[in-house]
């Protein structure tokens, strides 16, 4: 499965996000078909592949906040520490179950078929895939853009006001021309 970054990751976390928010979808109740093909789609965005670092990631931070506070006992508390994680990595699939129902409140199966039909293409694992890359240069661009759109308005404005005044006000100076009388 392919590895969602930048803007198609963000894309999907904000979906599930304000589908989090949306009250009108708590009252709804779930079928398994609608769960089934929520896990489908969530499998096809990969969307809940960023939490698979969480458990891990809070170990570490525990095995360093206790090795800190009792250096002495740094293998026995790495050892309980890695031993008491894997007891809880089984608790991975209630986020799962979580991220289904979220999307099953949020989508219609149709919906949730026709998600998962695209992003399953080779034009969906693409757009996974090079969206973020496309993104990237598409602000680039956008900067550049803008960067000469902002110099040609400022110059043909001050062009113009040059012409119609006798002396233009300074752009980029901050400071207004002098009022004439």
């Amino acid at each position: 499965m392919n590895k969602i970054t930048g803007f198609a990751r963000a894309f999907a976390t904000a979906a599930v996000l304000l589908s989090v928010s949306v009250p009108a979808v708590k009252a709804q109740d779930v079928t398994e078909d609608q769960i089934k093909a929520a896990r489908a789609t969530i499998g096809a965005l990969g969307v809940t592949n960023s939490f698979d670092n969480i458990l891990p990631n809070l170990a570490e931070r525990l095995k360093n906040s206790l090795i800190q506070a009792s250096p002495n006992h740094q293998e026995l508390i790495s050892a309980t520490v890695d031993e008491k994680a894997l007891g809880l990595a089984a608790r991975r699939s209630d986020l799962e179950r979580e991220a289904a129902t979220i999307y099953a409140k949020t989508f219609s199966v149709e919906e949730l078929n026709a998600i998962t039909a695209f992003y399953s293409s080779a034009a969906g694992k693409k757009l996974l895939n090079d969206g973020p890359i496309a993104s990237r240069e598409l602000l680039k661009a956008a900067d550049i853009w803008a960067a000469g759109v902002s110099r040609d308005l400022a110059n043909e404005a001050t062009k113009s006001l040059d012409e119609k005044i006798g002396s233009a006000p300074a752009a980029d100076a901050g400071t207004q021309a002098p009022a004439q009388q």
